[in-house]
């Protein structure tokens, strides 16, 4: 019981985290990992994707509330993200993925370096293009991140808000908002390949789900009431926090 309830706490963080800007996975990933070393790695990955996809999906209608979204550019980008995560999570089978795990966190190091370097980066919403043009464009960054998540995952969402602010010229609430949509597609195309092969704990996912919905309502709402300058800030130390895990993850063993 004492385990259940504090996977449920660090579901709610999880899901605050998440709502703001993602890397909700930093945090219920390794709680889940604490409490049962001993599990199927697939089972706590799928379980933490059980719980994730709801926070997300409330996070999405919270936004969608407050925030003025390009729902035709976001739909099918959306489909494309869910799409890519589908052949992302078969290409897994298939590729080592040891080398994209060492590469990560220069990566990410690039993403933060550059973030840190232009300081009006996504603090004005104004974007760059419009109608088609912005589907298409939306759609292509959907289906490699969507992809990428499938495929590997830490770190999916930043890369959504990156590229929505660095491509796509959205400030950073607005990317974060819209990548909540294209993070619930992709966490519900894992679910349903988890759920598929048995990998998922429902009783679980279901009590963790809600602690993460209320989590990420009260995410939201700070994310809202602080605007894009204080998910800047949040998406800054998520980066940083996601280039320690990277390395260690990436080089511990060596």
């Amino acid at each position: 019981m004492l385990e259940t309830t504090l996977l449920i706490l660090a579901s709610l963080f999880a899901g605050f985290v998440d709502a703001i800007v993602g890397g909700g996975g930093l945090v219920l990933v390794p709680a889940l990992f604490a409490a049962y070393p001993s599990a199927a790695p697939a089972t706590l990955f799928g379980t933490n994707k059980g719980a994730a996809v709801w926070g997300t999906a409330w996070a999405t209608l919270q936004y969608a509330r407050r925030v003025s979204l390009p729902w035709g550019a976001l739909l099918p980008a959306a489909a494309a993200a869910l799409a890519g995560s589908f052949a992302g999570a078969w290409s897994v089978t298939l590729i080592d993925a040891t080398g994209l795990r060492r590469a990560l966190p220069f990566v990410l190091l690039a993403v933060l370096v550059y973030t840190l370097l232009h300081k009006d980066l996504g603090r004005t919403h104004a974007p760059r293009h419009q109608g088609r043009s912005l589907a298409l464009r939306a759609s292509l960054i959907g289906a490699v991140v969507g992809f990428y998540d499938g495929f590997f995952g830490p770190g999916t969402g930043s890369f959504f808000v990156f590229l929505f602010v660095r491509l796509l010229g959205f400030d950073f609430l607005h990317a974060s908002a819209s990548a909540k949509l294209l993070n619930t597609a992709t966490n519900l195309a894992a679910l349903l390949l988890f759920g598929i092969t048995g990998h998922v704990w429902w009783p679980l996912a279901a009590m963790m789900a809600v602690g993460n919905v209320v989590g990420s309502l009260l995410g939201t709402q700070l994310a809202l009431s602080r605007g894009a300058g204080f998910v800047r800030g949040v998406f800054v130390c998520v980066v940083g926090a996601l280039i320690v895990k990277t390395v260690w993850d990436g080089y511990a063993g060596l």
